[in-house]
């Protein structure tokens, strides 16, 4: 089963086009290898990927309104009580994703086993790393690495 998975996993992989991102695609790939990774069951699955992907969503927005404040700053005229409020938000954003993130492993710690939530971290790592080599070898013309 798991080599079934992998070679779907490859072939999806490689009809990606990475010149105009498919977020949908990069989604369902993302899904598969994390549940063939952590080896979900069905009930696993079906309770974990509500969970995970409200949190993700929630996460990606806190990192995106952190982005917004921090790329309109203008460093040649932001004064100092300026900077001490932003750095207040800044401490406010990363506080607010932390108890995001300690909401969602205790959350998370209702449905799989803590050795499957700490597993999580690294399958997440490698599917970013999987995702970096396969951008990088399209940018340099190669196919996919199997």
């Amino acid at each position: 089963m798991k080599t079934i998975t992998s070679i779907v996993f490859i072939i999806s992989f490689s009809l990606l086009s990475f010149s105009q991102p498919n977020r949908d695609k990069i989604k369902s790939l993302k899904i598969a290898f994390i549940t063939e990774k952590l080896d979900l069951s069905k009930k696993e699955a079906q309770q974990f990927w509500p969970i995970y992907n409200a949190f993700e969503e929630e996460n990606f927005s806190l990192k995106k309104q952190a982005f917004e404040d921090r790329k309109n700053i203008n460093f040649e005229t932001l004064k100092e009580e300026e900077a001490v409020l932003l750095l207040k938000k800044m401490r406010s954003f990363d506080t607010k994703r932390r108890i995001l993130k300690d909401n969602f492993i205790d959350d998370l710690s209702k449905i799989i086993s803590a050795k499957k939530i700490i597993l999580l971290e690294k399958v997440e790592d490698d599917f970013k790393h999987k995702m970096f080599e396969e951008f990088k070898n399209r940018r340099l013309g190669h196919g996919p690495k199997e």
